[in-house]
């Protein structure tokens, strides 16, 4: 079969013939690979910057994907801790981490949409106690998760969401998704006054908000909860104090860990329900695997979904 295969953190993986792989742990089964993104985790992992990765080289790449079966079933399936990946005509799987799906759907358009879409899901459902009517600010909204992130806490009975971003242009398409307003970073106030904030950004942007929008709250005393979730702006942001002692603010991360795996793989079902219904808006591009190494790096408002 064929794969890609990553020998180093310091370079793209490169598409060649691999053995074929082989069930080994108990309940596991080997499956045909339709479709696997390119998410930001899988760059991360990959490279060795997200926590969750392993110093483990040679890597095939690829966290999840929708795969074929042995029954010939359709599943979305979760691979984030090994070391032969959804980047292969073939790969393992454990079923329990999967979930079949409704006949008829695009692998393309539910590989690009799961990972991005299922981390405002877990961290809604899961992480908080989010109720209908509150009020919601995504930081990062004119990325791909960000741009999920407004459409599912709309779904989920928010009553404003608030997109902020850096690109007007980007920021401009947001409203047609749910966003009752958009905001850049320097305008921090006029958010003032939602429940929770889904930070797709973290690092210096994320610090550099937090004061001005806590100091314009009608009233400091209501709680808001900051959910961590990305870092793409850096791994560490400088929060000052006077943000915690002045305001009942709480914040907290949702990823991998935080929330249990199997609490992930129970929301599974609901989001590729949501995403085979065409509810939520999917930017994917399908690339040949073989075109690996080319596209392993470039910039793209689509997410890259490699097909045999």
């Amino acid at each position: 079969m064929h794969a890609a295969v990553l020998t180093s953190f310091d370079a793209p993986p490169v598409y060649g013939e691999q053995p074929e792989p082989v069930a080994e742990g108990r309940g596991e089964m080997v499956v045909e690979v339709l479709a696997a993104a390119l998410h930001l985790l899988t760059r991360a992992k990959a490279t060795g910057a997200h926590y969750s990765s392993t110093s483990a080289l040679p890597l095939v790449p690829g966290v999840d994907g929708v795969v074929r079966d042995e029954a010939g079933k359709l599943r979305y399936a979760v691979l984030d801790d090994t070391a032969l990946g959804t980047f292969a005509d073939r790969t393992v799987i454990d079923p329990r981490r999967s979930v079949v799906l409704p006949d008829g759907v695009d692998p393309v358009q539910i590989a690009a949409a799961m990972n991005p879409a299922m981390s405002s899901w877990v961290a809604l459902r899961r992480r908080i106690e989010f109720s209908a009517g509150q009020r919601v600010l995504v930081l990062g909204a004119t990325g791909n998760a960000g741009r999920m992130a407004v459409q599912i806490a709309k779904q989920f009975g928010a009553a404003q969401v608030i997109a902020a971003g850096r690109d007007a242009g980007r920021l401009a398409a947001l409203p047609a998704l749910g966003a009752d307003e958009t905001i850049t970073f320097d305008q921090a106030e006029r958010a003032a006054d939602v429940d929770v904030v889904l930070d797709y950004v973290w690092g210096e942007p994320s610090a550099r908000m937090m004061v001005p929008l806590l100091t314009a709250r009608a009233d400091r005393g209501a709680p808001l909860t900051w959910v961590q979730i990305g870092s793409v702006a850096g791994p560490t942001a400088p929060v000052p104090s006077v943000a915690l002692r002045s305001s009942r603010l709480q914040i907290v991360g949702s990823g991998i860990g935080s929330v249990p795996a199997r609490e992930f793989v129970e929301e599974l079902p609901m989001l590729a329900e949501a995403v085979a219904e065409g509810t939520l808006e999917v930017r994917a591009r399908a690339v040949p695997l073989s075109r690996v190494a080319e596209a392993w790096g470039a910039q793209s408002d689509d997410r890259v979904v490699f097909v045999p």
